[in-house]
């Protein structure tokens, strides 16, 4: 036995190798158990005869595939006809050396807290959450007071120690931020469903970052006008595509582009929890051309406290995945070098609800 297939035996998580036609050329052990089917039963199988799921994933499949990127969701049930849906983070990825085939990782989340016991989501992320949100007022008081304290000595201070003032309070005010962040993600409120122009949110959002945080970048428009209205929360909604366009505006350079792009695909449906279906149709995209996100994060953007940039606090992306799931919609994200797609699907409005 080679050293590849010891390590493919040994793999502690379930593992499906695919061959371009999205059939399944094996599958380790772990799988076998997951899935509770044999490896003669899933060998040369269609993937989807095997694999059941909650999420819209085939249509993502389709497109990493045909973009040669790795595809990284995470919040999905999957199961199979032996057993039942179970939350999962899942990976899909080109196999290095092979003619077009791909690999599945499937990480249970039950067994993701085994595995990783001092993880930054979960259970710990949750209670530093909670923590933070009950002393937030607390901490906000002091802060403000040492803020107000450094700001009069600097008024009797020289130049050079004047540098050491404005240091105080403009970490006091860092810290604030966050602590305003952490509150804002702990204590949400239903969101206020209704038929949205998503266009329209679009527009206030390009036109805020054009002149904000964004002002470095190209922010271009790639619509479908055609497009029916959304259900959804306006404002929520637009929380979300400001943290998107943030986000894309921090990762990339100066003179870089954000592409703003709205499109339908019917194709799309969400298993909800009670067996039934939702149709997902209205696909918003934001893509920028920057370096991509650090392939040891990618998999769990959307956890609290996950950040690839220094002094990131990891919370705009975890609100971002909290607001989606409250509205019905799905979010994933799509990341090589050169160009990140986060792509939001969200359900149609029809006579006052969304179209099941």
């Amino acid at each position: 036995m080679s050293g590849q297939d010891r390590l493919w035996l040994s793999l502690p998580v379930p593992a499906l190798r695919l061959g371009p036609d999205e059939r399944i050329l094996d599958a380790n052990p772990a799988a076998e158990d997951f899935l509770n089917l044999s490896a003669k039963s899933l060998n040369g199988a269609a993937l989807w005869d095997r694999l059941i799921t909650d999420a819209p994933l085939a249509a993502a499949f389709v497109r990493a595939r045909a973009n040669g990127t790795p595809l990284f969701v995470n919040e999905v049930g999957l199961g199979s006809a032996e057993r039942p849906l179970t939350q999962c983070s899942l990976q899909y990825a080109p196999l290095t050396g092979t003619l077009g085939e791909m690999l599945v990782l499937i990480t249970p989340h039950e067994m993701a807290h085994q595995l990783t016991l001092n993880s930054q989501s979960g259970r710990a992320a949750k209670s530093a959450i909670g923590m933070a949100e009950m002393l937030a007022h607390e901490i906000k008081n002091p802060l403000a007071g040492i803020t107000g304290a450094a700001q009069l000595l600097a008024m009797e201070l020289g130049p050079e120690d004047q540098e050491l003032t404005a240091l105080i309070v403009d970490e006091c005010r860092r810290i604030v931020k966050l602590l305003e962040q952490v509150e804002e993600f702990g204590n949400l409120s239903p969101p206020a469903m209704m038929p949205v122009n998503i266009h329209d949110v679009l527009d206030r959002t390009r036109q805020s970052a054009s002149v904000g945080f964004g002002a470095h970048m190209r922010i271009l428009a790639d619509y479908d006008p055609s497009l029916p209205d959304a259900w959804a929360d306006a404002d929520q909604l637009q929380q979300i595509l400001l943290n998107l366009v943030k986000n894309a505006a921090e990762a990339g350079a100066s003179g870089g582009t954000i592409r703003l792009r709205t499109f339908y695909d019917p194709a799309l449906r969400l298993r909800r929890r009670d067996g039934g279906q939702a149709r997902l149709p209205l696909q918003i995209e934001v893509i920028d051309d920057g370096p991509g996100l650090p392939p040891d994060i990618a998999a769990e953007v959307f956890e609290p406290f996950v950040s690839g940039r220094e002094n990131g606090t990891g919370l705009g992306l975890a609100l971002v995945a909290k607001l989606v799931a409250g509205q019905g919609g799905w979010i994933t994200v799509d990341s090589t070098p050169g160009r990140t797609v986060f792509r939001l699907s969200l359900a149609v409005a029809s006579d006052g609800k969304g179209e099941s």
